[in-house]
């Protein structure tokens, strides 16, 4: 599995490739912009991410931003619904207008900060990303 995880904050960032390692190759973004450009070149290159863990919150390009580029990106690239990445959205934000906005969008699962790893992992198995142990 390749994974994308997408967070400005340092320390957030490395808890998730923390969980995510051992499963996937994992690389980083610290924005938004930056997160279209690796998603975008690894498409192009016939290596897609398999799996994107996206901050809502972040500079220069929010992550529902961010997701509205991927879901188009991939359509525009004939990527069929079950080629396309699993989106996990991370964020602080709890509310309903962000939640369903972020499934209107396309993404697959929504967790809250601070990140109980046992649920990411949980959301791992159920997206059919890695088996369970």
């Amino acid at each position: 599995m390749k994974a994308l995880i997408v967070e400005d904050d340092a320390t957030g960032a490395q808890l998730l490739r923390h969980v995510i390692q051992p499963y996937a190759t994992v690389d980083i973004a610290q924005n938004g912009r930056v997160a279209i450009e690796k998603f975008c070149a690894a498409l192009e290159s016939g290596e897609p991410f398999d799996l994107i863990c996206l901050d809502i919150m972040m500079p220069e390009v929010n992550g529902q931003v961010v997701l509205r580029h991927i879901r188009e990106y991939e359509q525009e690239n004939q990527v069929s619904d079950a080629d396309a990445a699993k989106v996990i959205m991370i964020s602080a934000l709890d509310d309903s207008g962000n939640i369903l906005n972020a499934f209107q969008v396309g993404c697959e699962a929504y967790l809250t900060k601070p990140i109980d790893t046992k649920k990411l992992i949980g959301q791992l198995e159920e997206l059919g990303l890695i088996k369970d142990k």
